[in-house]
């Protein structure tokens, strides 16, 4: 099954509950969640808003094909009370974002994977440098590790809980 990684962030409601709500719902209807990131708190990016969001990589193995796996994240999002206004940028109870699909390179006009600003975006980089700094981006032929190091974005990006009290949450469930 093809590996998946992808992006959670939320700075709505208990930010910390939605993201693990998350990797409860993507095993049943997407696939396994095989690993995750630590959670990080960071500004937000392209709009200003009074609460930092929370952010996380988690991986997918999925037997979802990209079109289907976005349908199904898309559910998620609005059954976790995300709604979707038009103007760019927003707070929001969730978001998730397809960041690798194995290494894939898909554009449809409706979906690209890689994330067409995924090398633009430290809130995004420093998480999944933390879980997977080898991968190479498919596009730009550079590790995650090195996309992180060029990374011209200076938005505040912290440690909010590290993945090994993380796995205490999920050994508990």
């Amino acid at each position: 099954m093809p590996s998946v990684l992808l992006s959670i962030g939320s700075n709505q409601g208990d930010r910390l509950s939605g993201l693990l709500e998350v990797s409860d719902k993507l095993p049943v209807m997407a696939g396994p969640v095989t690993g995750y990131s630590s959670v990080f708190e960071s500004e937000p990016w392209g709009f200003d808003a009074d609460t930092q969001f929370l952010n996380q990589v988690v991986e997918v193995r999925t037997r979802l094909d990209p079109l289907g796996l976005i349908a199904v994240l898309q559910e998620i999002e609005t059954g976790m009370g995300r709604i979707r206004q038009p103007g760019g940028y927003q707070s929001r109870t969730i978001d998730i974002d397809i960041l690798f699909y194995d290494d894939r390179i898909i554009d449809t006009g409706n979906l690209q994977i890689p994330h067409p600003r995924l090398h633009l975006l430290r809130f995004v980089l420093e998480p999944l440098s933390e879980f997977r700094p080898a991968v190479i981006h498919p596009l730009m032929g550079l590790s995650v590790s090195q996309l992180l190091k060029d990374c011209e974005d200076k938005g505040k990006v912290r440690l909010y809980t590290h993945r090994s009290e993380l796995g205490k949450y999920f050994r508990s469930r």
